[in-house]
């Protein structure tokens, strides 16, 4: 839905919200049931945030440069047991 202004001679300007492309010149106003003509104003254009471009800035740069691996990513070390022998009479979760 696109938000579209009008505006009463009588009652001033209004919004309605209708289809993309389904907008006439004129429209009765709600108030008085006058005629209402359109008006031309500039659109609202909004920028996504900051992550959302990264996202589709990578997104677009792999589709023409590919990242390329040769094996799977090394498998995560296990921490070393603690060398203090009162930890294993601690209790585990």
């Amino acid at each position: 839905m696109v938000t579209y202004q009008y505006r009463c001679p009588r009652c001033g300007p209004f919004d309605l919200a209708l289809p993309m492309g389904e907008a006439r010149s004129e429209q009765r106003c709600a108030l008085c049931e006058g005629t209402a003509r359109r008006v031309w104003t500039a659109p609202s254009l909004t920028r996504p945030g900051a992550p959302l471009t990264r996202a589709l800035d990578a997104q677009d740069a792999s589709r023409h440069e590919p990242r390329v691996v040769s094996g799977p990513p090394p498998a995560r070390r296990r921490p070393a047991p603690p060398s203090d022998p009162r930890h294993a009479l601690l209790p585990r979760p």
